[in-house]
């Protein structure tokens, strides 16, 4: 009892945290914030093309974009090979079984008996029983579900008192057990392997998905900070033209030459630009710790990343029927559903499998031999085609309700059915994703035209406007009003152009294309492991991991900031106005017609070739 008490729990103990950590890294940098001196920082011009390889570099772990942050997707690169392992476990039900054993035994029975000198008598008279039982078995199920054994045994025994004190009974046996109605069947027996491969293939689809919204993140976090870099020069044009406008206005106040009234609303004007050109500058800031998260990098290492791939003004035109077929072809999660589909198939041909009778034949020959010493010394032996046996028979079992076996296949015939709802709702919301997306290009691209046209507009107006209040004609207000437009149409053709680059990998990625229009390919990394009979089968090689490789080139290095390609001119207040010229009307440009440039420096007929037409094939 005190040993029992001793092993009870009777307070909560844990770990110390010391036992418990076992892997930690040296803090890096501190991180740059809105308050941080920055001019001690370096830049580094990354092209979307390395943004994208770099990815792949630390993609042991899958991270996906969230917001303006990443997290674990949950998928790492070994996830595929585990899963493979389940295939070969399903397949060792079929590998013969070899067992032996050795027992030793002996047993001493006490009996009493009448004593021959004194019939009224009676002797304490005992039996002894011992010897040892070995025996060799080899069994293996095959495929359709029978059991065959070779056995090999014998029993060496003594007993004292008996006719052959000590005796060998060798025997060799060989049975055959196959099942008629469960358990019988390549189709049913090899369930569990195709469903073995099955669950493979969903984990292979599942990493790729998650390789694929890899890669999409990356692309949306390198606009976004190409987005709001555009914005952050917006805003400091617009603290330098405010803080020009209030310096000329208290300068007239010194002198006396206008009031203190004069003086309030371009302070206020100062002020509210000021405060949001540190808020740009966070934003700055967390896109680009986004992208570094995303990228698998340091929080901060002492250098700024600077886009460097001028993002695509050119507007693809793309056809819609062979966008949805492409995308319910080789979108991932799709093709996932369908697994799903299949192995509940195969789990349904299992159920039904196990829903029959059990009736099995049966089969047995058995030799059996003795051999042994006499009590006159002499020895007596039978060999083991002396006595031979035979069995025969069938051998039959049935629930009389079958409630079980007919309740699992109604469940897996229910579940067959809303598979194929769950493919058909895929579909269905593949379909209006797609037209989203697509909805989301236009709009984008005709925002994007508009805007350009709108910052030319507002540049005008702006330098149109200080020179009216230079002149006494206006009041300030007019060139509040000038320069915050001129802020928002920089920062709203930014947006709309980022997002209509971002919204092209949105579309590779609903169609499941992302992956092959970028060039990445899955390379199975292996590594010698231990087998089943130790070093002898050292060189055979079971898979470790998917390393995903190095995406091909596909986008421009401009070798200068992403964002002085929207022609971020470092104007003047003395700037002359321009004229505004007539602006063409906005076309869709002719298919046929050859275009510059699209992401990845390719035509766009070659890029539609790419994009749709190479994977049907």
């Amino acid at each position: 009892m005190a040993q029992l008490s001793v092993d009870e729990q009777h307070r909560i103990s844990w770990h110390s945290e010391t036992d418990v950590v076992r892997y930690r890294r040296p803090p890096g940098a501190v991180p740059v914030t809105v308050a941080s001196d920055g001019a001690y920082l370096s830049e580094r011009l990354l092209p979307l093309d390395e943004a994208i390889r770099i990815a792949l570099q630390h993609s042991e772990v899958i991270r996906v974009l969230t917001g303006t942050s990443a997290t674990s997707s949950g998928r790492t690169i070994y996830d595929t090979a585990i899963s493979t392992t389940a295939i070969d476990q399903a397949v060792s039900r079929f590998d013969p079984v070899f067992s032996a054993n050795s027992n030793w035994r002996k047993t001493e029975t006490p009996g009493a008996r009448i004593d021959p000198g004194d019939p009224l008598a009676a002797l304490i008279a005992g039996t002894q029983i011992g010897g040892n039982d070995a025996s060799a078995k080899l069994s293996q199920t095959n495929r359709l579900g029978g059991v065959g054994n070779l056995a090999f045994g014998n029993n060496w025994s003594y007993n004292r008192p008996s006719a052959l004190p000590r005796a060998n009974e060798p025997s060799v046996e060989l049975s055959y057990t196959q099942p008629l109605l469960a358990g019988s069947g390549r189709a049913a027996n090899e369930a569990s392997i195709v469903i073995a491969g099955f669950e493979r293939d969903r984990s292979y689809f599942q990493f790729k998905d998650s390789m694929q919204e890899l890669i999409r993140g990356v692309i949306t976090a390198y606009w976004s900070l190409v987005e709001a870099r555009t914005q952050l020069w917006a805003r400091e044009k617009q603290v330098e033209q405010a803080k020009a406008a209030f310096d000329r206005v208290e300068a007239q106040f010194r002198a006396e030459l206008v009031d203190i009234g004069d003086v309030a609303q371009p302070k206020l004007a100062y002020a509210n630009f000021r405060a949001n050109l540190v808020t740009a500058k966070g934003n700055v800031i967390q896109r680009e710790a986004a992208l570094r998260n995303l990228l698998g990098l340091p929080p901060e290492d002492g250098e700024r990343l600077v886009p460097s791939t001028p993002p695509t003004r050119d507007r693809l035109e793309f056809d819609w029927a062979e966008l949805v077929r492409t995308a319910q072809v080789r979108r991932p999660d799709l093709i996932e559903l369908n697994l799903v589909l299949l192995a509940d198939q195969q789990r349904l041909v299992q159920a039904n499998n196990q829903s029959r009778p059990s009736l099995d034949a049966v089969a047995i020959q058995r030799w059996n031999g003795i051999s042994g010493r006499m009590l006159n010394g002499g020895t007596l032996s039978s060999g083991l085609d002396d006595n031979p046996s035979w069995t025969l028979g069938v051998n039959f079992e049935v629930p009389l309700s079958l409630r079980n076996a007919r309740a699992t296949v109604r469940s897996r015939e229910l579940l067959i059915a809303k598979d194929r709802a769950n493919i058909q709702q895929g579909l269905h919301a593949t379909e209006h994703t797609l037209a989203t997306t697509v909805r989301n290009l236009d709009q984008f691209y005709a925002q994007y035209e508009a805007f350009r046209e709108t910052r030319e507009a507002a540049l005008t107006n702006l330098v149109v406007q200080f020179a009216e209040v230079r002149n006494g004609r206006v009041i300030f207000l007019n060139v509040l009003q000038a320069i915050t437009d001129w802020g928002n149409s920089v920062s709203s053709e930014a947006s709309a152009l980022t997002q209509y680059n971002s919204s092209l990998a949105s579309l590779e990625r609903e169609t499941g294309t992302i992956l092959d229009t970028h060039g990445v390919v899955f390379t199975e990394e292996r590594f010698a492991a231990v087998g089943p009979a130790g070093e002898h089968f050292a060189k055979d090689c079971y898979p470790q991991s998917l390393q995903p490789s190095a995406s091909t080139d596909r986008y421009k290095d401009s070798g200068k900031a992403s964002e002085e390609t929207f022609g971020l001119e470092d104007f003047s207040q003395n700037r002359k106005p321009s004229v505004p010229k007539k602006s063409a009307p906005l076309r869709s440009p002719d298919p046929e017609e050859q275009t510059p440039e699209v992401p990845g420096g390719v035509s766009r007929n070659l890029f539609r070739a790419i994009l749709f037409r190479r994977f049907l094939d």
